[in-house]
């Protein structure tokens, strides 16, 4: 179950990552209005939200007392790489956190401002928290770039190719292999007639 969320995390941290690519300093503190965030912000709101809750989570209050949730919705930041080293420092210490879960804690209680949560539900939490944010930073940046986006998913008017892609990718028969741990169908080094 680990790997399942690390890889789904990782792939939503990859269409944020792709979408600081396409942006210049300039666009990524761009914000459409006075209530509107940035990117820059919203990145602040995450990564903030990832060091608070995933520092020593299986000890300590997930809120914690150095945290001050206010100034992560004010822009402190003055290039694009001091937002993006942020977002990396985020996802380091989540990643990190990540690594730590097993079979033995994943139900083990954990606190997030006083409120009890099993690890996995602490997990699934921010499963719904990252990437709702990471889609407003897609948006944002789709809306900057305009003809010049770079779509991250299936790109418009090209549903029924990527459909056919990929059935064609799943449908090929896997080679088969022998399951005996001892003979293997494919290797070299085992003679035809016990292949």
């Amino acid at each position: 179950m680990k790997e399942l969320f690390v890889n789904r995390f990782k792939y939503y941290k990859s269409l944020g990552d792709k979408s600081f690519g396409q942006l210049s300093d300039e666009q990524i503190f761009w914000q459409y209005n006075d209530e509107s965030n940035s990117i820059a912000v919203i990145v602040k709101h995450i990564a903030g939200n990832m060091l608070s809750r995933w520092t020593n989570f299986l000890t300590e209050d997930g809120e914690k007392p150095w945290r001050n949730r206010d100034d992560e919705f004010m822009n402190t930041f003055k290039t694009k790489q001091e937002v993006t080293d942020y977002w990396e420092k985020g996802w380091k210490c989540f990643f990190e956190a990540l690594d730590q879960v097993n079979e033995e804690n994943l139900y083990s209680t954990i606190y997030i401002r006083g409120e009890a949560h099993s690890v996995l539900d602490a997990v699934l939490r921010q499963l719904a928290h990252y990437p709702y944010h990471i889609g407003q930073i897609v948006s944002i940046a789709k809306m900057l770039k305009n003809e010049d986006w770079k779509t991250l998913s299936i790109a418009r008017n090209k549903s029924q190719e990527f459909n056919a892609a990929m059935k064609d990718q799943f449908s090929k028969p896997e080679e088969s292999s022998n399951s005996s741990p001892v003979c293997f169908q494919n290797s070299s080094e085992v003679r035809d007639e016990f292949k």
